[in-house]
């Protein structure tokens, strides 16, 4: 609707944060599984659970590294945040679903803020390109 005649550098530089955070949660993910389960707040996480969030890892270094190639390109920026975003709200989601079990009570409360806080960082991060 209403366009920005220049890109907000404080926008453009939040977004790159953004994109090495997620670079490096993914990479952490992939290649140190059971410590960054463990820091986010799941006691024992089985095989499946490994497996699914090596896979999560994979899709946040492939974010985040978009995310930085892009970081000449506004309109391209712009909508890898919001897709960035959008997979921020959906963890949310998903892992508040988890808060219900006694078991990942704690990754599911701590997943509900930093998913959310997410959310609305690249939620600010677009609107501000725009």
């Amino acid at each position: 609707m209403f366009r920005r005649e220049k890109t907000d550098p404080l926008a453009r530089q939040v977004a790159l944060q953004i994109g090495t955070g997620r670079v490096a949660l993914g990479i952490a993910t992939v290649f140190a599984t059971r410590p960054a389960l463990k820091g986010l707040g799941f006691k024992h996480p089985e095989a499946t659970g490994t497996a699914l969030a090596k896979l999560a890892g994979g899709r946040d270094i492939a974010l985040g590294t978009l995310t930085l190639v892009a970081r000449d390109d506004t309109r391209t920026l712009r909508a890898l945040i919001l897709v960035s975003g959008a997979c921020d709200a959906a963890d949310a989601v998903a892992l508040g679903l988890s808060a219900g079990d006694p078991e990942t009570r704690r990754a599911g409360i701590s997943g509900i803020a930093s998913g959310g806080a997410a959310a609305l960082a690249c939620l600010w991060v677009w609107r501000r390109l725009g």
